[in-house]
């Protein structure tokens, strides 16, 4: 623990750079990211790291107090006037708002007894948090947590406009329209819950977090909450994300890290990762956007979850996200969105992986837990109590629902209800497998 200097100024012409080469380890058929390996040596221009450089210094802001975390993350305090979302164009005059107006208002929930495992598995769900501030030690007021971008976190992206965000995964040609924006493109394959069209003002879950395996660095693993609005097979669609991810590219390892996403051009230029650019205003001190969660479920023992909700503010109209047991994150500012700026259409929650097919076969990157749906509670990664938040800023529980899964080989999903845990649903699979080649 301590403060960690930052360092400027490069040495030479042209650089020798200490690139992370990840050492994938096979355990059996399922390839695990075990570390990072600084040995292997690659040649950078000067140039490009001043470019990299002058893009670092504007996201990484002046801290106010420095925390090194466990896991090895930097977490800058920074002051709250200070914070990147407020280096937007649109946002320059600003105001940041406190609080919501109202929270969303919580309908009574039938009591009884659950249905099946998840009733007696129930007292073994317990909350995740983050690995940060473990040891006690949090941001001052005044101030909100930010996980510091290095030069080897922009270095493993493909480019510096890649970084810190998600590829355009399908052609607009070839874009079905019955669940918009997961169609399988660009290798992403899904396994997700979703409404129809309608008018919709935010959405919350639990969703149970692991650790899943991923085969390859420029691969990842998420579960996560999509609030949709916009053109789903054009260039506008609106689009706000939450959940956690297994991210080697991004974050330089394998742990679950608690993620959140935006854009406005369907992925095209506008938005990002976390707080990798302008745009989320980031009003708590103790929440880091990016930061890991732990502990992680592990099979047959313990299982651990997020709750997060995302709900529009009724009086400003920004989107605002609580985690856990509504602990306030922050929002997205309403002059961001165009179509949101208004209310989402579509809401999905579930898990997404990315499939090179590096090997000429299909990626054994894990979704969820790794486990099919029928494994059930214990084995199979879990949504559970999805709600969605109406016109009138209630919550309720959502009912009509449909589901997909692009190959249900590889990954797959499977819904129901109970009185316990609402509507839920289990989701993921293994990838590569002897029916998934």
């Amino acid at each position: 623990m301590g403060i960690v200097g930052r360092k400027k100024g490069f040495l030479g012409l042209p650089v020798l750079l200490l690139l992370p080469i990840f050492f994938v380890v096979f355990l059996g058929r399922v390839p695990i990211v075990w570390g990072l390996n600084y040995t292997t040596y690659r040649q950078v221009s000067s140039l490009r790291l001043e470019r990299i450089q002058r893009h670092l210094d504007q996201i990484n802001k002046p801290a106010v107090m420095t925390i090194e975390s466990p896991d090895g993350d930097i977490i800058d305090c920074v002051h709250k006037r200070k914070q990147p979302a407020l280096d937007h164009p649109l946002l320059k005059n600003h105001k940041i708002q406190r609080h919501p107006s109202k929270m969303p208002k919580v309908r009574t929930m039938m009591k009884g007894d659950g249905v099946g495992d998840e009733k007696s598995s129930n007292e073994a769900v317990k909350g995740a948090w983050q690995m940060w501030h473990q040891n006690g030690t949090r941001c001052p007021r005044g101030t909100v947590p930010i996980r510091r971008s290095t030069v080897h976190d922009v270095l493993r992206a493909k480019s510096l406009f890649d970084f810190g965000k998600k590829q355009r995964r399908v052609s607009l040609t070839t874009r079905r329209t019955d669940a918009p924006d997961v169609v399988s493109g660009n290798g992403h394959e899904h396994a997700i819950a979703y409404t129809g069209a309608q008018e919709v003002y935010g959405a919350k879950a639990t969703i149970n977090v692991w650790d899943p395996s991923i085969q390859v660095v420029n691969e990842f693993s998420l579960s996560q909450i999509w609030i949709l609005s916009g053109s789903f097979d054009g260039s506008d669609l609106n689009s706000i994300e939450a959940g956690w991810q297994v991210s080697p590219e991004l974050y330089g390892d394998s742990r679950p890290r608690l993620f959140t996403y935006w854009t406005t051009d369907s992925y095209q230029a506008t938005g990002c990762y976390n707080l990798l650019c302008s745009g989320f205003v980031q009003t708590n001190s103790r929440i880091a956007i990016g930061a890991a969660i732990s502990p992680a479920s592990s099979v047959s023992e313990n299982q651990y979850d997020i709750t997060i909700l995302i709900w529009k503010d009724p009086k400003l109209g920004n989107w605002w996200m609580s985690f856990g047991d509504n602990t306030l994150v922050g929002y997205w500012p309403a002059e961001l969105f165009k179509h949101l700026a208004n209310h989402a259409t579509m809401v999905e929650w579930g898990g997404e992986v990315v499939n090179t097919r590096a090997n000429g076969e299909h990626t054994s990157t894990q979704m969820g837990s790794g486990h099919f749906v029928d494994d059930g509670f214990g084995k199979a990664s879990y949504f559970r109590n999805l709600e969605i938040v109406g016109a009138d800023n209630s919550l309720s529980s959502v009912h009509d629902m449909s589901t997909l899964a692009e190959n249900t080989n590889c990954y797959n999903i499977k819904s129901s209800y109970n009185n316990l845990w609402g509507t839920y649903f289990y989701y993921g699979g293994p990838g590569n497998n002897p029916q998934c080649r």
